[in-house]
């Protein structure tokens, strides 16, 4: 199959017989005038040329429609150079552009003269840089139709390489202000696939500061997709949260993230003869560790993990993509063209950038809910869920602060439910848990959203009133003390009707604040329970 056959079908294969190597260090003068045309033998299909020097002869299948220009296109390695002659030309054809190809494959693209008989011959000359085996591929097309398809395919790689760094330089931001280690894995993992991406498309090596890269040849992709396993094994176990969870699978993960680091670095026995031991082993790894990374996300997410399961999601569908590639790769010699290469393999990765995106959200969010489930759990009463007394204690000085500052009263309610002891002592210490949740209720119905309820301790609760003055609190008191009346308990026995006694204490009238509001409301409760109970009672100045 051609280069682009599956995308471009104007593309046609060309013929290709290769010259005798009896012939040796003939002219091109000599070949383009048919003199050797006898000696030239048809090519296995699909053959790698380990030849340093060699000529081709070259049958154009179909000839460019009118009024387009012909062009003849050498898919070949970077280290491959061809020239190209015509019958009787003195001269080889002009290279009209070059374009990079995956793999470190490029097409070399000449022009044809116009009118170029599709029955004349094109003899190539070719010459290797390299003693390792050349792939090799010719088509013919037109010039516009070939350039169409290069911008086409250098704009897609360029628009996936941009997404990518994109969402590496915003998780390395996020990264600075909530220094979440997840967010270096982040920015890593998806640096490291847009250079992947950007060299094994060939792409990168065209482009400016990025072509230094030229001289590394294959490594500029190995190296990093090996280093992008390395941080995807640490963003996995901190993602699907296995330090935590399963202790023996996060070491496993730490230790295959080594294997892929020792195996980026592998790729320097390319020049002691292991090139092909470090491959097999390397895809080994890329086979085994894709599965073994499914199967443990499948598993937290089965866990109630919802981050694992983004994870999950966007990995699936990252290494169904990768795996289709490398098949593509495998079966053909040009190994470019394909949408697969150029929109499928490079918009997974953006598309799974995006879901592991969302799962790292997720994760801070459920980050979030436990912090605030946890938090709320130190402020607040087990019993009744009310703060308890020192977050109370707090709130009173953060609202007394605020009043001052604005010039504002505040008001405060003790309450203290009446016989609290004698229920105890007559139904049991479950039935006054049960009269201690079932007051919470009726004194919230009467409150306002900025109003605060606490249990000060036993039976006493006490309520701050934000910017509300004695005269304020009495109705709201008066009101409470109602609708705890109205209150039974059941359960126990007999119902158990509850009646409650309430001190006000209020800053306009005594001139105090803080803890000394809580003395003053907590002395005026006992006045009210002198009297009788069930009544409210207002502190008083005490003359000077």
């Amino acid at each position: 199959m051609s280069i682009a056959a599956a995308a471009a079908p104007l593309e046609t294969p060309v013929s290709v017989l290769l010259l005798d190597a009896s012939v040796v260090a003939p002219s091109p003068e000599a070949v383009s005038a048919g003199t050797f045309d006898e000696q030239f033998k048809k090519r296995p299909r699909g053959a790698r040329l380990v030849s340093h020097d060699y000529w081709l002869k070259l049958a154009l299948k179909t000839a460019a429609p009118p009024g387009k220009v012909g062009v003849l296109l050498v898919h070949s390695t970077r280290e491959l150079h061809a020239d190209l002659y015509v019958p009787q030309a003195a001269n080889p054809l002009p290279l009209a552009t070059t374009l990079s190809g995956f793999l470190g494959v490029r097409d070399s693209v000449y022009t044809l003269p116009d009118g170029f008989p599709m029955e004349q011959p094109v003899y190539a000359h070719m010459q290797s840089d390299s003693d390792d085996p050349q792939s090799l591929g010719f088509s013919s097309w037109t010039l516009d139709a070939t350039l169409k398809v290069g911008a086409e395919r250098a704009r897609m790689i360029a628009i996936a390489f941009g997404a990518l760094a994109a969402v590496a330089i915003a998780a390395l931001l996020i990264w600075f202000v909530l220094k979440d280690p997840t967010f270096i894995l982040y920015a890593t993992l998806f640096s490291m696939q847009a250079l992947y991406v950007t060299y094994l498309s060939g792409q990168g090596f065209d482009w400016p500061w990025f072509s230094v890269a030229v001289p590394l040849g294959s490594f500029a992709w190995n190296i990093p997709v090996a280093l992008s396993g390395a941080v995807a094994c640490l963003f996995t176990r901190e993602i699907a949260d296995l330090k935590r969870s399963s202790p023996r699978v996060y070491a496993v993960f730490g230790w295959l993230a080594v294997a892929f680091v020792v195996l980026a670095f592998a790729n320097v026995a390319k020049f002691v003869g292991l090139e092909s031991l470090v491959n097999d082993i390397g895809n080994v790894m890329f086979l085994a560790s894709p599965i073994f990374t499914v199967v443990v996300c499948f598993t937290a997410w089965r866990r109630g993990n919802r981050a694992a399961g983004w994870f999950l999601l966007a990995w699936a569908l990252l290494e169904i993509f990768t795996m289709a590639a490398a098949a593509g790769f495998l079966r053909s010699s040009s190994n470019d063209g394909d949408w697969l290469y150029y929109v499928g393999l490079p918009m997974s990765m953006v598309v799974a950038s995006i879901f592991i995106a969302l799962g790292v959200a997720d994760r801070l969010r459920a980050q979030r809910l436990a912090l605030s489930e946890a938090e709320r759990r130190a402020q607040t009463d087990p019993l009744t869920g009310v703060l308890n007394r020192r977050s109370l204690i707090e709130r009173l000085d953060a609202a007394c602060q605020r009043a001052k500052a604005r010039g504002l009263p505040i008001a405060l309610l003790f309450i203290d439910l009446d016989h609290f002891k004698q229920i105890n002592d007559s139904f049991g210490h479950q039935a006054g848990d049960a009269c201690l949740r079932a007051v919470i209720p009726p004194i919230h119905a009467e409150l306002r959203q900025s109003d605060v309820i606490g249990r000060y301790g036993g039976e006493e609760f006490v309520v701050i009133l934000s910017s509300a003055d004695s005269s304020a609190a009495i109705p709201i008191a008066q009101r409470i003390l109602e609708r705890v009346a109205e209150v039974q308990v059941e359960g126990f026995g007999r119902p158990i009707k509850l009646t409650c006694s309430i001190g006000i204490a209020a800053s306009d009238t005594l001139g105090v604040w803080g803890e000394h509001l809580i003395a003053q409301a907590d002395a005026a409760v006992y006045v009210a329970k002198r009297a009788g109970r069930n009544q409210v009672q207002m502190a008083r100045a005490v003359p000077a």
